[in-house]
């Protein structure tokens, strides 16, 4: 049995696509608790994690007042499981969510729905800001999300190595880029390239900075990283 794991901050906004002060306010308000620890710091789930990205897909097609009116209204009509437990759709317009019963309007607008199945949360897409946000399985070619995995925690493609774990030694200077295979014999350089870069972007996005590594990583925004091809694998 894989045991709980919890997700800290700057991994939790990387792999969501919502802000620090997003997710402060909706504590705050009560849009999202996470079930971990609310606060000091706050420490977010698995199924948080996907709660989220819903929540910032739907804001990319509605407003922000009835995806929180949505949400709130789940309980009045009995609906008590954890958010990430229900698939949505919406019109633009209003919000319903799928019971056995068929779509039940949560906001009280009725239209057609376009659904979002968990593929599609699962999937990149663009967030209200225009910022793509990364797919959840994979965020990196080489970086598997997986919660029968070490609970979701995100590792080495086809491995249980955590990719912090990785890019952590490189940086650190604990291990030479080539004793990589010694160490880890399921972690490609390639590999171990997507893990820095994945690393780089939760310390960005959590506003960190982290030391150099031992190992040649991108520099530059993500899309320069992209048309630049500066991480291929060697």
């Amino acid at each position: 049995m894989e045991q709980t794991v919890s997700f800290p901050l700057d991994l939790t906004v990387t792999l969501t696509g919502v802000t620090r002060w997003q997710l402060s306010h909706w504590r705050k308000t009560g849009l999202l608790v996470p079930e971990v620890q609310a606060y000091r710091p706050p420490l977010y789930s698995f199924r948080d994690l996907v709660a989220l990205r819903t929540v910032a897909k739907l804001r990319a097609e509605t407003s922000l007042q009835k995806v929180c009116r949505a949400f709130k209204n789940l309980s009045e009509f009995d609906l008590t499981e954890h958010p990430s437990a229900y698939r949505f759709a919406t019109d633009g317009k209003t919000i319903a969510v799928w019971t056995d019963n068929g779509f039940m309007d949560i906001v009280r607008n009725p239209g057609q729905y376009h659904i979002y199945l968990l593929e599609d949360i699962f999937r990149p897409f663009v967030n209200k800001r225009g910022q793509k946000v990364a797919d959840f399985e994979a965020p990196r070619p080489r970086i598997s999300v997986d919660p029968h995995r070490l609970g979701g925690w995100p590792t080495i493609a086809g491995t249980r190595v955590p990719y912090d774990t990785v890019a952590s030694a490189l940086r650190g200077g604990d291990l030479n880029p080539k004793d990589l295979r010694f160490y880890y014999p399921g972690v490609s350089k390639a590999a171990a390239k997507d893990a820095l870069d994945f690393a780089n972007e939760v310390a960005e996005r959590g506003g960190k900075r982290l030391a150099p590594s031992l190992m040649p990583v991108c520099t530059g925004s993500a899309t320069e990283r992209k048309n630049t091809m500066a991480c291929s694998a060697s």
